[in-house]
Order: C-alpha cells, then sequence, then structure tokens
C-alpha cells in the first residue's frame, strides 16, 4: 500500500503551506510526514485555516518544545513488558502491529515513534507478544493498533485475529485506526472478515477530528462494518484551530451518528514534543462539553478524558454538575447552566 498519496498530498501541502512559516530544512526530531488523496482532497488551499490542513501539513511551530513535553506522553514504555504490547490496565493490553499510518497526524502522542521504526511487528516479536496475552488469563480484551492494524493486508490481519481466536479468555477484540477516513477503499469485504475471523465481539474506534473528514467514501466505508455487525465508535482529539468550537465540535458529532458511530473520547492534547499551537486549556474543553450537553443529543455526548502523563491512565475530566453532600443535600446544575436541590442521599 501506498501511505502518503505522494502527488496529491503535495498538492495540498504546496499550495497551503504557501502562507505558513513551514519548515522544509531537515531536522532531527521532524515526524514522519504523509497525506492520502481522501483527505488531501477535501483541503481548501486558499484557507491558511483549513481544518484538514491543519492536522496533516507541518508547521514552523512544531519546532518550539515545551519543557512539560516529552517523547512518550502517556508512559506507554512504562507498561510494555514485552515488544508490541502495552499492558497498563489490568483487563485488557494494547498490542501494536505495525508503526506505520496511512496518514501521519502532526500532532499524533506518538509522533516520535511512527513511520520511523521497521514497519511490521516482527513475527519472534509477534509470537512473544501473543505468548504474554497467553499467559495472563485477566486480558479480556486486545486493542490492536500503531501505527493503524488496517494498513496491513487482509490476510496478515486475519492471521492475528486466527491467533487471537484461540485465546479462550479474550473476549474482544478492538481495533484503533484512522483507515476508513483516510484510506476508505482499503475497508473491503475481505478485511472486515479477517477482523470478524476472530470470532470475538469486535469493536472498531474511528479517529475524526472534524466533520469534513467524514467525505462519501468514508461514510460507505463506515458502513461496511456496521452493516457486517460491528460497531464503530469514535475518538477525537480537541484540536485549536480543527475542532474547538461548540458548533463545529457538535456537527461532527451528530455526523458520526449519522453514520452509526458512537462517539467515544473526546482527549484533550498530549504532551508529545512540538504540540503546544494544537493544545487547548482543559477550562476551554469544559465549556466545550458543557456546549455539548445542552444542544446536542446524548447520543451526541463524548467522554472529555486526559491521559496522565507518565503512564498513569486516562481520566475523565468533564465538568461538574453535582456539587454539595447527602448531610446538607446537593445542587445539581441543568442543561441551562440554572442550579436546583436535591436532598436525597
Amino acid at each position: 500500500m501506498r501511505c502518503c498519496g505522494r502527488r496529491w498530498g503535495r498538492l495540498a501541502i504546496a499550495c497551503w503551506s504557501a502562507s505558513h512559516e513551514t519548515p522544509h530544512a531537515p531536522h532531527p526530531r521532524r515526524p514522519r510526514r504523509g497525506i492520502t488523496p481522501a483527505l488531501a482532497d477535501p483541503i481548501a488551499p486558499s484557507d491558511p485555516d483549513d481544518p484538514i490542513a491543519r492536522q496533516f501539513v507541518p508547521d514552523s511551530a512544531e519546532l518550539d518544545f515545551g519543557e512539560d513535553e516529552r517523547a512518550d506522553p502517556i508512559g506507554d514504555e512504562a507498561h510494555a513488558p514485552v515488544e508490541g504490547i502495552v499492558h497498563r490496565y489490568p483487563d485488557r493490553v494494547l498490542l501494536k502491529l505495525t508503526d506505520i499510518c496511512a496518514a501521519y497526524c502532526r500532532f499524533c502522542f506518538r509522533r516520535e515513534r511512527v513511520g520511523k521504526g521497521s514497519g511490521l511487528l516482527q513475527p519472534k516479536a509477534l509470537a512473544a507478544a501473543l505468548g504474554y496475552i497467553r499467559a495472563h488469563p485477566q486480558i479480556w480484551e486486545v486493542v490492536l493498533t500503531g501505527g493503524d492494524p488496517l494498513v496491513l493486508s487482509a490476510r496478515r490481519l486475519a492471521g492475528v485475529a486466527a491467533e487471537l481466536a484461540a485465546i479462550e479468555h479474550v473476549k474482544i477484540l478492538r481495533v484503533h485506526t484512522r483507515v476508513p477516513i483516510a484510506a476508505p477503499a482499503r475497508v473491503t469485504p475481505a478485511l472486515v472478515r479477517a477482523l470478524k475471523a476472530s470470532g470475538k465481539a469486535v469493536y472498531v474506534a474511528v479517529h475524526v477530528n472534524h466533520s469534513r473528514e467524514l467525505s462519501r467514501d468514508a461514510r460507505r466505508a463506515c458502513a461496511r462494518f456496521v452493516d457486517a455487525g460491528i460497531p464503530l465508535l469514535s475518538q477525537t482529539v480537541l484540536l485549536r484551530g480543527v475542532n474547538d468550537d461548540a458548533r463545529v465540535l457538535g456537527s461532527l458529532m451528530r455526523a458520526l451518528v449519522e453514520c452509526r458511530i458512537k462517539p467515544y473520547y473526546l482527549h484533550h492534547g498530549d504532551l508529545a514534543p512540538g504540540t503546544a499551537h494544537w493544545r487547548t486549556g482543559i477550562a476551554h474543553g469544559q465549556s466545550l462539553m458543557r456546549a455539548l450537553r445542552g444542544r446536542y443529543s446524548g447520543l451526541c455526548q463524548p467522554t472529555y478524558v486526559l491521559d496522565i502523563p507518565g503512564g498513569h491512565g486516562k481520566s475523565p475530566i468533564g465538568p461538574q454538575y453535582l456539587r454539595g453532600d447527602a448531610g446538607c443535600g446537593y445542587q445539581i446544575e441543568d442543561f441551562k447552566g440554572q442550579r436546583h436541590s436535591y436532598w436525597k442521599s
């Protein structure tokens, strides 16, 4: 697979970055660059604030590294007992099959690693990772990630699924991917069958940050999963200049639900090097969540989370609506921001 759509990508980058101080000189820490035709086509070259270009076109601000930023912002390495495995929570593991993506998000929390290694988890390392899963019966869920696992061939995915099918204590297979958005043609019947071959309950979490990413082809790709009985979830990163507006974020959540994708997580930006210009304040993120709750269906509500630096896991950081205690009673805030007393314990 050609992951970068070079001809379209160069055209979009050349047009859009004409109005930006984009770094072109070699830099030892510059992350991999790449964009697909599916993502490049909607870019408006004349718009300096294009929300898709902002996610994929390099900007000179990426060369500014904050003191609090780190190469491994969510602490994967602290929970990696063997290559390819991250075991942070007791009942689930990440299985990182590849460091390749269909397109490379500039704000990626693994930007220091993706697109820079050998590409695939090698057979010996994969065998050790599967052996680790077999040896830990508390593992109920395996999350395929990377990189993006859906850049792999259907044959290779089916092979991994078959190995997991033989592990009785694994009940759930979750896939984290941007492929239905970035390269929708890859979502073929063979690929869908490969995931279902595990015999497990399969969920696919799709990374989407703006409603314009949900092209007609992307919607069709997502429908192939849902029509085959694979539920879809969404993961969205809160990004300054992309979706940090209540109407923009609400439009995305509605578009996801219309595509039969349940909004799952809204991620606060991680402390990856050179990403400060994308991060918003937590208070602003909370205000967006309040706006969503007041104006949009419950189906459109993601959980706003922050990955605690150092590998301590995700915590919800959404706004609080309940104050007080059982002894003195509670004050509960409604969707209009008005407070009401509640005396029951």
